[in-house]
């Protein structure tokens, strides 16, 4: 037999650190390959951790509540020579392993020299990241019960319950965020037919009146909080804020709404036309769509929209890939699972990483005008705002009339670094464009 050290995976671009949630194994604790061995929990998601071969928990070096790095031995397990001999020789490949060639293009920043300094390599960040066991993804055949509760679980879970006539979408989680863990199944399994549980409501704080309290944030609100302060420290953020006649747009979904929920079976939103939008002018405005990296602009070659997530442990970012490529439908039957998952905390690392611009919807919550903080290290952020009803003048070949439109007001929080007003103000414009076209006679793509 030999001791192998299990190392804190990487799990994408700017995340450098994660805190130990809650051990789900003990040291002596026989595991398989792919058991749940701990929760772990970063700025971007929370995740249970399997473990990377079967053997034995022999050492837990990393306590729960603990901030460890991205990389860090957190534990050791006792493994057959065979499994150790493989595991080192993975080690040693990722390694030595050449750096892929790089998506999009590295520029000159404005007025800064040459600085021959090196760049993160997010690519091979990624492809590593796919190879690492909490990446992987069930096979159809076995996943069908998490499929249509909506959420993804491991292999071990998935093959459980399917052997057993289990309905993954009726076991109560005991996990974080209500994942349902090995342990769960098992207790389904011994103790009959599940019962299905009620709805799980947002934890309330009580009102003490006169008396102050202090309360411990979740690990999640820390780390968003260590983020934000990150962001405002190192981009310079400026402001830009137009307002928006919607009115067309609001007939048009009027018109079809009912059709289109009929046709796609999700609901025509206001956000899959602002992301539709969104997309097509970051694909017209490509120095919006990138990052400043050691002195050096970064052009990124996708359009990976992030919509800012209200959830109950706070604010995620899942992403939608190459968002761009898609029409209102395909975005709208995109993002309808994907804010389901993110409300119900049960994100996986694909659906959080590649992030190149984020949309952040405030009008949902009731607000008027804002500037959110920029999602590091992206270069901009846009905020949009509730439509509301006001008189608005036109302006007409008959002389000027006031008239009651919709109008939505949006604000892009952008980093100065790389961007100027010129620049800020014709995406602005683009993103204003594409939601004003739309009429009540519009054809929905």
């Amino acid at each position: 037999m030999a001791t192998i050290g299990i190392e804190l995976p990487q799990v994408g671009e700017s995340v450098t650190e994660a805190v130990i949630g809650k051990w789900l194994k003990q040291p002596g604790d026989a595991v398989e390959k792919f058991d749940a061995l701990v929760e772990v929990v970063t700025d971007k998601v929370s995740m249970e951790f399997p473990a990377p071969h079967t053997g034995t928990l022999t050492s837990i070096f990393s306590a729960e509540g603990d901030t460890v790095p991205m990389g860090a031995v957190i534990a050791e397990m006792e493994v057959d020579n065979a499994t150790a001999e493989v595991a080192g020789s993975e080690s040693e490949q990722k390694a030595e392993a050449p750096a892929p060639n790089r998506v999009g293009t590295l520029i000159q920043g404005a007025n800064v020299g040459p600085t021959g300094g090196t760049f993160k390599d997010t690519a091979l960040e990624e492809q590593l990241t796919n190879r690492s066991p909490q990446a992987s993804v069930v096979p159809a055949s076995t996943s069908n019960t998490a499929q249509a509760a909506g959420r993804v679980h491991s292999p071990v879970v998935s093959r459980l319950a399917a052997a057993n006539g289990i309905d993954l979408a009726n076991v109560t989680g005991t996990g974080r965020g209500g994942r349902v863990t090995k342990q769960d199944v098992q207790a389904q399994i011994a103790t009959g037919p599940p019962t299905i549980p009620a709805p799980r409501k947002p934890v309330a704080l009580e009102n003490t009146v006169g008396e102050d309290r202090v309360i411990q944030p979740s690990p999640i609100r820390r780390m968003i909080a260590d983020h934000m302060v990150k962001s405002v420290s190192e981009i310079p953020h400026a402001w830009s804020t137009v307002e928006v006649d919607m009115t067309g747009l609001v007939a048009c979904r009027t018109v079809q709404r009912e059709l289109f929920r009929k046709r796609y079976g999700v609901d025509l939103t206001f956000l899959a036309f602002t992301a539709h939008a969104v997309a097509r002018a970051l694909r017209d405005n490509p120095l919006v769509n990138s990052s400043w990296e050691e002195g050096k602009i970064r052009l990124k070659g996708r359009v990976n929209l992030g919509l800012a997530v209200a959830a109950p442990d706070g604010l995620v970012v899942p992403v939608i890939q190459d968002a761009d490529g898609e029409g209102i439908s395909g975005l709208a039957q995109r993002i309808a699972p994907l804010v389901d998952r993110a409300r119900s905390g049960s994100l996986t690392l694909p659906d959080v990483q590649g992030g190149t611009f984020t949309l952040n919807n405030t009008g949902a919550l009731g607000s008027v005008l804002g500037g959110a903080i920029i999602n590091h290290p992206q270069a901009a952020i846009i905020t949009t705002e509730s439509i509301v009803k006001r008189p608005v003048v036109i302006f007409g070949p008959g002389g000027d009339a006031i008239a009651i439109r919709s109008m939505m007001n949006i604000c892009l929080s952008f980093d100065h670094r790389i961007i100027d007003g010129a620049e800020a103000s014709a995406f602005m414009q683009s993103f204003k464009r594409e939601l004003e076209v739309w009429t009540a006679d519009s054809e929905i793509n």
